[in-house]
This record gives structure tokens, C-alpha cells and sequence, in this order.
């Protein structure tokens, strides 16, 4: 069977979140994957709860299986742990599994490092801030929407960043369609 990928999006008093970058991972990866040339527009298929924050979580492979709408709280994290993987998730996918057994049980999170240099965190995209400018791994585990979106604004700058240059930069920033640019305060990263 093949995989099943997802696209997690923002819903907030049923305002829909990023769609339109959300519609181009997904058809892009519905055309990598499948070989799928229609374009579906993802915000026809939503049907957003009017009041509350929620995780709109949207299961496909060529064709989109299952909608579903969780209420979000967003996960605090003050500790980091940098770890060494080989992992493959260019797309969303639905299995987690490999990426969920980086997670160390004595950190909020983990950075992967991958290749000699970082990409991701689990969960988001990462961003470090030199004194001038953000700067984002420049192979990304995934390609996120938000991050995409700040590249196209160009609010962000690709770079190769190893984890030996992490005490060069004054600020840390995670990046998610749930979380948008949040800048983390009080961030321990155990290298």
C-alpha cells in the first residue's frame, strides 16, 4: 500500500490559515509521487468550525481520505537536543514512525542533524537570527509552508548551519502552520 501523506492547517475562528502554500506542497506532492496533474484547491474541502483554534488535519495520496479538526494547544518547549539522523521526510507523510523514535524522553524536542548539518526539528521548521538576518537550514527534513512563505517574502536566508556555529546566533525560531514564526525565549539546545 502506498503511503499516506498529510497537510496539517490552521484553522482560527473559522479563518483558514497559509491555504494557498498548503496547496502547493500538496500538488506538488500529489505530482511527484502520483503523477497527478489536477490541482486540488484544499480550502474546498474544509469546512471550518466558526470559534476556536484548531489542527485541520487532511489525509491524501492521489486523492484526498479523511478531513479532521483537533482542538490545538501548543507544545512548550525549553530544552533541545541535537541528534544525528539519516532520515528521509521530504514529503509529509502520515507515518511518523522514524522520526518519532529521534525523540529523546529528557528533552521538550529534538534539532536533526543531518549530513554535519541541521534541518528540523520534529515538528518545525528552525531559524537562527545572526544580528542581521534569519537564517533557515538550507535542506530542510521539509519543506514547511511557513517557511517556504517567509523565503518567497524574503524574510528568511538559506544557509548551511552546523551545529558548531549555533553560539554565533542571539535567537532561535521555530516554524510551523500551526505556530507561524514563533521566537523561543529561554531555549536551552544540548549539542
Amino acid at each position: 500500500m502506498e503511503k499516506l501523506l498529510f497537510e496539517t492547517i490552521k484553522i482560527k475562528d473559522g479563518q483558514v490559515y497559509n491555504i494557498d502554500w498548503h496547496n502547493q506542497r500538496c500538488n506538488r506532492t500529489r505530482k511527484e509521487l502520483f503523477n497527478k496533474i489536477n490541482l486540488l484547491n484544499l480550502k474546498d474541502f474544509i469546512d471550518a468550525p466558526p470559534k476556536g483554534l484548531f489542527r485541520c488535519r487532511i489525509v491524501y495520496r492521489e486523492d484526498i481520505l479523511s478531513i479532521d479538526y483537533i482542538p490545538y494547544s501548543p507544545k512548550t518547549i525549553q530544552t533541545l537536543k541535537i541528534v544525528q539522523s539519516n532520515l528521509d521526510y521530504s514529503h509529509k507523510y502520515n507515518d511518523r514512525t522514524e522520526l518519532n523514535k529521534l525523540i529523546h524522553p529528557n528533552y521538550d524536542e529534538i534539532i536533526i542533524e543531518k549530513n554535519n548539518l541541521l534541518t528540523d526539528t520534529s515538528i518545525a521548521n528552525i531559524a537562527f537570527y545572526d544580528g542581521k538576518e534569519w537564517l533557515t537550514p538550507k535542506i530542510p527534513l521539509l519543506q514547511g509552508t511557513v517557511r517556504e512563505k517567509l523565503l518567497h517574502q524574503n524574510l528568511l536566508r538559506v544557509k548551511n548551519i552546523k551545529s558548531s556555529e549555533i553560539i554565533h546566533f542571539s535567537h532561535f525560531a521555530l516554524m510551523n502552520a500551526m505556530i507561524g514564526f514563533q521566537i523561543q525565549k529561554s531555549i536551552n539546545i544540548k549539542i
